[in-house]
């Protein structure tokens, strides 16, 4: 951020704190948070809520000259429940760092638990697991280090991923494996009768989405079409043919879950 707004590169600067906000502190640290102000440990309880808080000002600083006033009535506000504030948010100082708080070790705790409920994530709607429904997160491979990481977190990643619990084992029949960061995973189905249709869907969606991706493709192909028609029309044809590849790319995927040979996909609905 500060980097950007020395280079006066303000676009810069904005999409990176609204990344910073939005995908960090609020898709993951509050979300983390939550277990452990749910939790009965009131130390960690209270330097969760200044870490937060912190967080909090720190955010309000560096989003202060994108929107001046709305930050600075917050910054005064914010102020009635800790510290008085000793000056306008204009006169503050900016926020600075240090390499002090880089923990590396932390940093990749961390992020094997969103790696984890990220791809967890993907796995349950790939499938179209639905909300309700909270399976059992199986661990079937993982080293001593990232075992322990895991099972540090596990009630973090049972409230984030929506699981009943997280369990050290083999994978049972009918589980959904998956991978992230060398490390085996599997969601236990709670359905895994109805895995027949889900196969069958997945495979007439993947069908459907190859012969849209044929025809836009042909047309992209054909040198007449590109110079006749509007430069727009042309753009649309090209971002449906890489929204039409994406989506089969990850039904695939999904279909491979399923112990389904992706070569078959293609002729289930021939």
């Amino acid at each position: 951020m500060t980097a950007a707004l020395q280079a006066r590169a303000f676009d810069d600067a904005a999409k990176a704190l609204y990344r910073f906000i939005w995908n960090v502190v609020c898709d993951w640290y509050v979300e983390l948070a939550k277990p452990v102000l749910n939790g009965d440990d009131e130390a960690a309880k209270a330097e969760t809520r200044a870490m937060a808080a912190w967080t909090l000002d720190v955010c309000i600083k560096l989003l202060h000259p994108v929107m001046p006033f709305i930050t600075e009535e917050l910054w005064h506000q914010l102020g009635e429940f800790g510290p008085a504030r000793g000056s306008l948010l204009l006169n503050a100082d900016w926020p600075t760092t240090t390499a002090e708080w880089i923990d590396a070790q932390a940093e990749a705790e961390i992020g094997l638990v969103i790696a984890a409920v990220t791809e967890g994530r993907s796995v349950r709607t790939e499938l179209n697991v639905p909300p309700a429904a909270r399976p059992a997160l199986l661990v079937t491979e993982a080293d001593p280090t990232q075992r322990a990481v895991l099972q540090a977190n596990a009630a973090v990643i049972v409230q984030t991923l929506r699981v009943s619990e997280l369990r050290f084992e083999q994978a049972l029949k009918g589980a959904i494996p998956f991978v992230v960061e060398g490390v085996s995973l599997a969601l236990r189905s709670p359905s895994s009768s109805t895995w027949p249709s889900k196969k069958a869907r997945l495979a007439k969606e993947i069908a459907t989405l190859q012969a849209e991706a044929d025809r836009t493709r042909r047309k992209l192909d054909n040198p007449d079409f590109v110079a006749r028609a509007p430069e727009e029309v042309v753009d649309e044809h090209r971002e449906r043919l890489i929204g039409a590849e994406a989506a089969q790319g990850r039904l695939n995927v999904a279909l491979s879950r399923l112990g389904t040979d992706r070569s078959r996909a293609f002729t289930l609905f021939a």
